[in-house]
């Protein structure tokens, strides 16, 4: 796969037909923003994002709901216990490396807007 660029990846959001559009490019901002390292790109035929390694990924399946899914490194046994501090209970592990958030309209992603933004962070400081 070549190298995707920003332009790529606004391309392939605006040629999207779906229903929660608004959210993903709400939560696409929401993320290039967090850090000026995050690069982008299409993988899974859903917006990725990455520093060293790809960090998340939108799940975008689902006409209800846009899914941001935070794979954290395929490291043996999966992540300490603690090592993402969760307060506001936002993630659903899907497997010891991998854990999911979801949002259902952009009222939902603005109210969880720090939480997700710590969230994040979090989860690109056990990169590699």
């Amino acid at each position: 796969m070549g190298k995707t660029t920003t332009t790529d990846v606004a391309a392939f959001i605006d040629a999207l037909d779906h229903p929660l559009t608004p959210v993903i490019r709400a939560l696409r901002a929401l993320l290039l923003a967090v850090d000026p390292s995050i690069a982008e790109a299409v993988k899974w035929n859903a917006s990725s994002f990455r520093t060293s390694g790809h960090f998340a990924t939108m799940q975008l399946r689902r006409p209800d709901v846009v899914r941001l899914v935070l794979h954290l490194g395929a490291k043996k046994g999966g992540l300490p216990a603690g090592a993402i501090a969760d307060p506001d209970g936002l993630l659903a592990w899907l497997a010891p490396d991998r854990a999911l958030l979801e949002f259902r309209d952009a009222a939902e992603l603005e109210a969880r807007q720090a939480a997700v933004v710590a969230l994040v962070r979090q989860g690109m400081a056990l990169l590699p």
